[in-house]
């Protein structure tokens, strides 16, 4: 009798164990982030040569 309820135990066990679909897994795509830039990298060369213009136009007036 121990027998038989220790393969009905074994029996439930494999069958829950291999309960499953041959299906493909459910893939999420990746995510990707792109950054991108507040202002071109010209504004920073612009904004040096604006002051220096600035400072040369105010050495130019004394």
């Amino acid at each position: 009798m121990k027998k038989l309820a220790l393969a009905a135990a074994f029996a439930a066990a494999a069958s829950t164990v291999s309960a499953g679909t041959m299906e493909e897994p459910v893939m999420e795509a990746p995510v990707v982030v792109e950054e991108t830039a507040a202002s071109s990298s010209a504004a920073g060369v612009v904004i040096p040569l604006v002051v220096l213009a600035i400072i040369a136009a105010a050495v130019a007036m004394d």
